[in-house]
């Protein structure tokens, strides 16, 4: 499915977090929205799934705006998997992702057949389907996050959204649910810090700074060192080739002190456009 933010500002706090905000999403595109903290980015996302109101614009999926969508019709068609979900809840791991059936369900239903295969596939393909029995209060962190991948993937949502989807997972893991996200063929649009992963497994990246979407496109094109000491305020190095670069992060160095004639040296930033 297609996704359309128009014209999106988000206030919270007093202030808008998200300004003006315009962007299309192509079916079957991996999206990956990066930024510092503080950017935007998780607000962004939660318009799309109904926890935040927008303060102006709309969010529209396959052309229907998802605040006139119902419960169930908003869960059948996104899906989502945040970084914090709480899982304390007394609930095995098995139990936990059956959860993600429950927009398929008619009132008081019971799981069929068919859902305890879309059960056993996706923990099959996000790796905990030996943890089935496991109370999820005792997993670790980045077990947590498979079980709550696997209960976004059961509800065979065509958009899927994800909030930090690699917070704690270790680096084969990492790859591992990014390998499996891009294999689904759905529309993924996916708040993420690490920009080697971005490059990696995204069609496109969006970079948002301070509320606003400051570039769009292909990660190689859009991810330069210049945007990203802008942006971000490190130092980058890139190896690799042109079409996949692997990036190499630095503090930059620390501003000049006064020259002999006593004016400060200072530190000039140029904006790239979207």
């Amino acid at each position: 499915m297609r996704v359309d933010f128009d014209d999106v500002t988000v206030r919270l706090g007093g202030r808008d977090v998200v300004q003006h905000a315009s962007l299309t999403i192509e079916p079957g595109t991996v999206v990956g929205l990066v930024g510092p903290n503080g950017s935007g980015k998780s607000s962004l996302l939660r318009t799309l799934y109904r926890a935040v109101r927008p303060r102006r614009g709309s969010v529209r999926v396959d052309g229907q705006d998802v605040l006139r969508l119902s419960g169930r019709q908003a869960a059948r068609a996104v899906a989502v998997m945040l970084q914090d979900a709480p899982t304390d809840f007394d609930l095995n791991v098995e139990e936990t992702v059956l959860l993600g059936r429950a927009p398929h369900h008619t009132a008081f239903g019971r799981d069929t057949p068919t859902d305890l295969d879309v059960v056993a596939d996706v923990m099959r393909r996000t790796g905990v389907t030996d943890l089935a029995d496991r109370m999820v209060a005792t997993l670790s962190g980045g077990q947590r996050q498979r079980v709550l991948l696997a209960r976004a993937l059961a509800q065979q949502s065509p958009v899927l959204v994800l909030d930090e989807p690699s917070n704690h997972l270790d680096i084969s893991h990492q790859h591992e649910l990014m390998t499996t996200v891009r294999s689904l063929g759905r529309t993924v649009i996916a708040a993420l810090h690490d920009l080697n992963l971005a490059t990696r497994y995204c069609d496109r990246v969006v970079v948002l700074d301070a509320g606003r979407i400051f570039a769009a496109g292909p990660p190689a094109r859009v991810l330069t060192p210049e945007l990203i000491r802008t942006t971000f305020d490190v130092d980058v190095r890139v190896h690799g080739d042109v079409d996949e670069p692997v990036f190499a992060f630095r503090p930059l160095p620390a501003a000049a002190g006064p020259t002999v004639d006593g004016a400060a040296d200072t530190r000039t930033e140029s904006r790239i456009p979207t």
